[in-house]
């Protein structure tokens, strides 16, 4: 499970003295923590990895946003601190698919769903996820089932 892998390289970070990595598994882990909370709360099971993975692209696309305003703001250092937080968050994450390979998928589920105009957006965005969270953008996805349905 991803949560082993995870808990696995704290342990290692730790023993190794990484100590940006170390920091950046910890808050993983903290924020898959709160998540479950949230879950639990709402009388769901535990996140499945699936899911996890849905969270740690959100974390960082948090870090990518950061990036850029660190950048527009002349804080240079703090940018590169943010990076290397994605290149270790993206580290649990699976490949990513390449833009003809998210093209791809998006005729495939298009055909899957019989979607004949924008109005079945939804289904095929439905399609996507259900197939490829953790592998690929689902906002630039969006952008191209949105122009895929209406062209």
């Amino acid at each position: 499970m991803l949560r082993d892998d995870i808990n696995n390289a704290v342990k290692d970070a730790m023993k190794a003295k990484e100590e940006r990595k170390l920091s950046t598994l910890r808050m993983v882990n903290s924020t898959i923590k709160n998540a479950d909370i949230d879950a639990r709360g709402q009388g769901k099971p535990p996140l499945s990895d699936a899911e996890l993975l849905g969270v740690l692209q959100k974390m960082i696309k948090q870090r990518q946003e950061a990036v850029e305003l660190y950048n527009k703001g002349g804080r240079a250092e703090l940018a590169a601190q943010e990076r290397e937080e994605i290149a270790v968050i993206s580290a649990y994450l699976p490949k990513q698919m390449s833009e003809d390979e998210v093209k791809a998928a998006i005729s495939a589920a298009i055909a899957e769903t019989s979607a004949v105009g924008v109005k079945d957006m939804g289904k095929v965005i439905g399609t996507l996820k259900a197939k490829y969270t953790g592998q690929m953008d689902f906002a630039k996805a969006s952008g191209l089932v949105k122009a895929a349905l209406a062209g």
